[in-house]
């Protein structure tokens, strides 16, 4: 079959996708329509120049810009209605997306308010068939006193589908030891660890992510490609990565990794890492801003020499390392194997 077939196979398929931040779905056509709702005069040229930049500092600078106009829940009402419909476009069954509550609080915004209306607008899209849960974020360079913050605000909400904390921002920014403290208060409430790590950072900061944080899923952790010893570690403690291609590429991420301005995509390592037996997951990170989607992310990931069952093994796996208890995980991957099945796919 040829790859626009193999994409357009996978496309069908129900997926879950774990690495997505709600902030950074935002369109620019919503972005306008936010800005007007807080009495500012925007087109959409000047957000799609906005979202134009050619390292992680920009991108992060245009991530800031446009949160500015998120001020009422409704407005993030608004943008998790428009998330929704672009997964349910793309076959996604499941996510859990990332809230950046740790902006929220720098912003001094009415928290409690903000999550209540995302998750009002999460029960609208569970009615259409999907089922979004959270996983809220604090911001590395924040520190850790502002992380615990986060934290405290996640705890409150575990009973509306917060099941997670997660820690984003710029890795190179503090050690992981200063955040110690923090993710052991994640374990005594009960609560699943994310780290970004490896986007921009060596194998070492997601080695310390793993062994000083207790990460159960990384962010990005292509850093990890070039050092055996770190993949080592991934595989036998079974930890997910989270790979965010076209967001690596945009962001420099990638080029910072090959140490080359001019990286290309067709050298991401994504394919050693799937065949390395790693357990991957692709993710979107801030599709708006990076102009991609998820089955857009698999059709990179085929283009990237991927075959149809390893791209297939790479869904499954989004699904498993979901955190999910055991008998909803099972019910989404055997609804997945049904439907591989009967597509023809076999991994």
């Amino acid at each position: 079959m040829s790859l626009e077939g193999d994409a357009a196979l996978i496309a069908k398929l129900p997926k879950a996708e774990l690495h997505l931040h709600l902030e950074g779905s935002i369109e620019p056509e919503t972005a306008v329509e936010l800005a007007a709702l807080h009495g500012i005069a925007l087109t959409r040229g000047e957000v799609a120049a906005k979202y134009q930049y050619k390292d992680f500092v920009g991108f992060i600078e245009a991530f800031k810009w446009v949160t500015s106009f998120l001020r009422e829940p409704a407005d993030y009402a608004l943008i998790t209605d428009r998330l929704a419909e672009t997964l349910l476009r793309q076959n996604v069954v499941y996510a859990e997306v990332t809230l950046s509550v740790g902006v929220m609080l720098w912003r001094k915004q009415d928290v409690e308010a903000n999550v209540l209306a995302i998750c009002e607008a999460g029960e609208r899209a569970r009615a259409k068939g999907l089922r979004l849960q959270w996983i809220f974020d604090c911001v590395r360079q924040f520190g850790p006193e502002a992380a615990l913050d986060v934290v405290r605000v996640a705890v409150r909400f575990k009973n509306e589908g917060v099941l997670a904390f997660g820690m984003g921002g710029d890795e190179l920014a503090m050690p992981a030891e200063r955040f110690r403290k923090v993710y052991d208060y994640v374990v005594q409430e009960g609560l699943h660890r994310v780290v970004h790590a490896g986007e921009i950072g060596g194998p070492e900061e997601v080695r310390d992510a793993i062994e000083t944080l207790g990460a159960e899923r990384v962010g990005h952790g292509i850093g990890v490609a070039g050092d055996e010893r770190t993949m080592t570690l991934v595989a036998e403690r079974g930890v997910t990565l989270e790979v965010c291609p076209t967001s690596n590429l945009r962001t420099g991420a990638l080029a910072k990794q090959l140490g080359r301005a001019d990286a290309r995509i067709e050298e991401h390592p994504l394919p050693k890492l799937v065949r390395r037996g790693l357990r991957i997951t692709l993710g979107t990170d801030d599709p708006a801003m990076f102009g991609c989607t998820l089955n857009g992310e698999y059709a990179v990931a085929l283009r990237l020499g991927l075959s149809a069952a390893e791209g297939a093994r790479v869904v499954e796996c989004g699904l498993e390392a979901s955190f999910l208890p055991a008998g909803e995980k099972a019910t989404l991957v055997n609804l997945f194997r049904a439907d591989a099945k009967a597509q023809g796919l076999v991994y």
